[in-house]
């Protein structure tokens, strides 16, 4: 049996599960214009944590929005209830039954945790993570969900070609082959969360709680011109750009202070 001792989260790598350390610790009151988000991801894993159904989990949506940062924040929550984080690359997917096997017994709660996950129609990862979620001839371990993040909402890329497969019948417009394939695979997460770009308000307000961590002065009109530029010059506005000004800024002031 595998021997996890007492880590919380781990990386699947060359055939075996690491602990990672350090661990990322990230702080749920942290994450801000997700709220909804957040409220349904862990009532989810609340579920899970408690040894009641739950759902494998889609997180998808623009970039730099939570995302990671949330499935990383489950252990702040859920760590002393037995959740654990297995992380597992798309390009190890193949690997899902020596992941799975060795976890099936044991008490704690594993998500295994597939980030910026895309894979082309054809890929064998695809047949491997469908098998996954529903199960096969063997039935899925009751102590396991699959939490993916993808900036697709179908995990597989759209192509002019799919728009060509679309035909009518009986009155009604049916997709072809290959997006039924593309929907197929995201219909088996019970539960899709989807993450929009924030607002300038929401990006304000999330440049303000990081300064605030960072020991920064509070912002002012200046701060706020800057983080708006910064936010501008990335083209996005975002948890993750606001958290990138934040500690230009908290080093710019520390370098000037006396």
């Amino acid at each position: 049996m595998t021997d996890l001792g007492q880590g919380l989260a781990f990386r699947w790598a060359r055939g075996a599960l690491t602990p990672v350390t350090p661990l990322h610790q990230v702080d749920p009151a942290s994450l801000i214009g997700i709220d909804r988000q957040k409220q349904a991801f862990f009532d989810n894993l609340q579920q899970f944590v408690h040894r009641h159904p739950a759902n494998h989990t889609l997180l998808t949506g623009a970039r730099g929005t939570g995302k990671s940062s949330l499935v990383k924040a489950a252990l702040h929550l859920y760590g002393d209830s037995g959740l654990r984080l297995v992380e597992v690359s798309p390009h190890d997917l193949t690997d899902l039954p020596d992941i799975v096997a060795p976890l099936r017994e044991r008490q704690e709660r594993f998500v295994l945790y597939v980030d910026d996950f895309s894979v082309s129609a054809q890929d064998h990862r695809l047949t491997a993570l469908k098998t996954a979620l529903d199960g096969g001839l063997e039935a899925p371990p009751e102590n396991m969900l699959i939490v993916a993040t993808s900036n697709r909402r179908y995990l597989l890329p759209t192509v002019r070609s799919d728009n060509d497969e679309f035909h009518w019948e009986d009155g009604e417009l049916h997709p072809g082959e290959s997006t039924e394939e593309k929907i197929s695979l995201s219909e088996r997460f019970g539960l899709w969360l989807s993450f929009q770009p924030f607002s300038q308000d929401q990006y304000l307000e999330a440049v303000g709680l990081h300064l605030q961590q960072m020991g920064a002065p509070p912002m002012d009109n200046d701060t706020r011109t800057g983080a708006l530029r910064w936010a501008l010059s990335r083209g996005s506005r975002s948890g993750r750009v606001a958290q990138q000004f934040a500690r230009h800024h908290a080093g710019q002031h520390r370098l000037q202070a006396p």
